[in-house]
């Protein structure tokens, strides 16, 4: 890892943001945080080296990382982006509390512990606190799969005597619940059907890293997957799409600043539904031709308020955008109502926009957005990744100066969180 913790925001408990005017220049989308987990737990399968690129240097990863160390796995950086993780022929099928507590995500290798070493034993998991978000789906898929669970101690323990293929139908489009069962189900004898699954670009993403792996794998990224199971798999190479979470991130600073910037390496057609209501808001986006993906980014002084915004699966609008359209729709020209359908707790950050005199009201899953010129500075805290960085690029029209505790929150999503806005312009910098 590189030497300087504060290049990476790592360790960072509060930073302090100032404006200095609209955002210029050109930012680079780092690996999607929500499919390199993945990909790391899905390593657990195959015995030998698998060679991860552009994922992500942030805190979780490390945490993955250090789950996979405890089970027994070696991980490693090469030059850049690139990770190793090779998996022995023994390892240990549990995931410890003091590890799992620290990241929701860590539930994913519950799938693939039970698929490759029939039984597994996972600490209930942790990770951002926005509301209660049961594991009851997946274990259910996991269990027709012919997986058995008893939850006793703060851990759950599976064990099977074969996985075999069977339907599944998801009640939820569960993202999780459709990694899990997915991973499993590549490994089970005979055809699994994933009903109503999840139909995010990391479901596509992780789905083709396990077909490199030698799985077989049909309609990932759409409602209805199916999988002929494979008796073993072998390592592989994989490249993990970028993070449209992040991109999302520097639209949403541009678009409160105001300015032109380019976002390399975003992919517009991972995000057609939130570019569209940024469109609706009076920015123009572009993408761009050539090698890499991007977006070509004007957004005026001020935004328009938009009618409604409702969070939904994808393609649906994600929750995980929320946070920052909320941010941008407070100093937005006119009255907007937002719709929370995922995550019952996930309005905690406004009391924080309000701190910044944000004119926010909530009425159980909506949240009416009344948008003011500016904002005012204040001293705020980040409760979670996502509304850490909306609290950050709020303040990037706030008059006076920010200050945002609980930044290391940030860290866990955002690869040189602090680097990449100050490249644009933003007067933002660590305190401590």
């Amino acid at each position: 890892m590189p030497a300087s913790a504060a290049e990476h925001t790592w360790g960072v408990q509060r930073l302090r943001i100032r404006p200095q005017g609209a955002l210029r220049g050109r930012v680079r989308v780092a690996g999607a945080k929500n499919s390199a987990l993945k990909l790391m737990a899905a390593a657990v399968m195959a015995r030998g080296t698998t060679v991860l690129h552009n994922v992500p240097r942030i805190t979780d990863v490390e945490c993955m990382s250090d789950l996979l160390r405890s089970m027994g796995l070696e991980v490693a950086w090469a030059d850049g982006s690139t990770l190793h993780i090779h998996r022995p022929d023994l390892i240990v099928p549990e995931a410890p509390y003091e590890l799992v507590e620290r990241m929701r995500a860590s539930i994913v290798v519950l799938g693939p512990l039970l698929a490759v070493e029939n039984r597994a034993r996972v600490a209930l998991p942790g990770g951002d606190d926005f509301g209660p978000r049961p594991i009851d789906m997946h274990l259910r898929a996991l269990e027709e799969l012919g997986g058995t669970f008893v939850a006793a101690h703060g851990y759950v323990e599976g064990t099977t005597d074969g996985l075999v293929g069977t339907r599944i139908l998801l009640e939820f489009p569960s993202v999780g619940a459709t990694e899990n069962a997915m991973m499993a189900g590549v490994l089970a004898k005979g055809t699994t059907t994933i009903e109503n699954a999840a139909r995010e670009p990391e479901i596509a993403d992780i789905a083709a890293f396990l077909s490199a792996m030698g799985a077989n794998i049909s309609g990932a990224g759409t409602s209805t997957i199916t999988i002929e199971g494979v008796s073993e798999l072998e390592p592989a190479e994989h490249t993990v799409i970028p993070d449209r979470i992040e991109a999302a991130t520097w639209l949403a600073s541009v678009g409160i600043a105001g300015g032109d910037i380019e976002i390399a390496g975003a992919r517009a057609d991972h995000m057609d539904m939130v570019l569209a209501k940024l469109t609706e808001m009076g920015m123009e986006i572009v993408p761009t031709d050539g090698p890499e993906p991007g977006l070509i980014v004007h957004a005026p002084d001020r935004l328009h308020a938009v009618d409604s915004v409702a969070t939904l699966p994808y393609p649906g609008v994600a929750t995980d955008y929320k946070p920052l359209l909320v941010a941008m729709l407070s100093t937005a020209d006119g009255v907007s109502i937002v719709t929370e359908n995922l995550f019952a707790g996930r309005f905690r950050y406004i009391d924080e926009l309000v701190r910044m005199g944000a004119d926010i009201r909530t009425e159980g899953h909506h949240a009416v957005v009344r948008g003011r010129e500016r904002l005012s500075g204040a001293p705020v805290r980040a409760p979670d990744i996502r509304a850490g960085a909306a609290l950050v690029v709020a303040a990037l029209r706030a008059e006076g100066e920010t200050v945002v505790a609980g930044a290391d929150h940030i860290a866990r999503g955002y690869e040189d969180f602090v680097g990449k806005l100050t490249s644009l312009g933003a007067g933002v910098d660590i305190l401590d």
